[in-house]
């Protein structure tokens, strides 16, 4: 597989055990993630990570909602540590599109990555924006797609095909929801996905025979049975 698989979360623990695995490759952090977390400071838990987490690359969003503090908030985290790509929504709360900022960062070299996409005209859009000699992520949100009925394949097949002779911007799959988008996000040419550490526990075991999984179904169902004493 040439994708690359991040880690979605923001637990400190759980990113010091898969910091040490090699099938991890980086990491995604949000506010929610933070705040699910327990960070209270959100500097400072942030540098907590950077203390374990020194080389793979972490991003690190902005929650300021206005374009001048978004680029306050943008500097500082940019700041904290050369492996940090700082993550911006492709639009704030108001709808209103951040190319201004996208590009005003990505211009000084500042790694971004441009999060919240769900449609081929917003990575048209961040596309223009952005240095193309400057490392960018534009960050797909495939399972949130899926979930109200959307196909989000067309979506990326689309953006994979407007960026993939540009090595310095990749297509990332967000809010994986099955270990099966791996080898999808793959076949579409995506460059990373993220995905939380229970699906990649599922990927860890790829390569089972379908006759052991259904060996290992059957058993899993008769021990069940047995510990429920169940009697017809």
């Amino acid at each position: 597989m040439k994708i690359k698989i991040f880690c979605d979360i923001a637990d400190y623990r759980i990113i010091k055990f898969y910091n040490k695995k090699n099938i991890v490759n980086g990491f995604t952090t949000n506010p929610s993630l933070m705040r699910l977390a327990g960070a209270k400071n959100y500097k400072a838990y942030c540098k907590k990570i950077l203390k374990i987490c020194k080389k793979k690359p972490i991003s690190f969003e902005v929650f300021a909602d206005d374009k001048n503090n978004m680029l306050k908030q943008a500097y500082k985290i940019n700041s904290w540590g050369n492996n940090v790509y700082v993550k911006i929504p492709v639009v704030n709360s108001k709808g209103t599109f951040m190319g201004s900022i996208i590009n005003q960062l990505s211009n000084k070299g500042i790694k971004l990555n441009i999060t919240a996409v769900y449609t081929y005209e917003q990575t048209k859009k961040i596309f223009r924006c952005l240095n193309k000699k400057s490392k960018s992520i534009i960050s797909i949100f495939a399972g949130r797609m899926a979930d109200r009925g959307k196909d989000p394949v067309p979506i990326f097949k689309k953006s994979v095909s407007l960026t993939k002779k540009y090595k310095n911007i990749q297509i990332l799959w967000a809010s994986t929801r099955e270990a099966y988008n791996y080898i999808q996000a793959n076949q579409l040419g995506c460059d990373i996905i993220t995905m939380p550490p229970k699906i990649i526990e599922k990927v860890e075991k790829f390569g089972s025979s379908n006759n052991k999984l259904t060996l290992t179904t059957v058993k899993n169902f008769l021990t069940d049975s047995k510990k429920s004493g169940f009697k017809i």
